[in-house]
């Protein structure tokens, strides 16, 4: 029950966040992730996952007393806590801004499509946009349970 919970919780905090994506007008959806993937894979190649074990640095706790209300008291030494240790992958970065300078010489821009207020996603037939339709300033999109979006040119 609580997963189910934490899972409509997480979609339903999705369909409220803008649609960011790359966009070209007029090209068809299935195009635009054939082009995102294949610059995904040429960037990949161009910039592999380089993963590096990294640890901050430690942090020295000091000393304290402690004291009650008749007053006793007792000390406790400082001591070290370790620092964190976690992976980064080193080219991230560089394979994003390949994958970015990729996208854009085939045409598309980095956008982010807000979310459709909820009367106008009630309101719209369900549907998924096909095509990617002419932006406006009235543009807003709507997230689908099955992963795809509908894109809505309102009023």
């Amino acid at each position: 029950m609580r997963i189910s919970l934490l899972i409509f919780s997480v979609l339903g905090l999705a369909a409220c966040q803008p649609l960011s994506m790359y966009y070209q007008e007029g090209v068809t959806v299935a195009k635009a992730e054939n082009d995102r993937l294949d610059c995904q894979v040429q960037a990949l190649k161009d910039a592999p996952v380089a993963n590096r074990t990294v640890q901050d640095p430690d942090i020295f706790v000091p000393s304290r007393q402690f004291c009650d209300a008749a007053g006793n008291c007792h000390f406790r030494p400082g001591y070290w806590r370790p620092g964190r240790i976690y992976t980064v992958d080193a080219n991230a970065t560089l394979r994003r801004q390949l994958n970015d300078r990729c996208m854009a010489q085939r045409g598309y821009d980095s956008v982010s499509i807000p979310a459709c207020p909820r009367s106008v996603a009630d309101a719209a037939p369900v549907a998924a946009t096909q095509r990617l339709p002419r932006l406006t300033p009235n543009s807003c999109s709507i997230r689908n349970d099955d992963g795809s979006f509908q894109i809505v040119n309102r009023g």
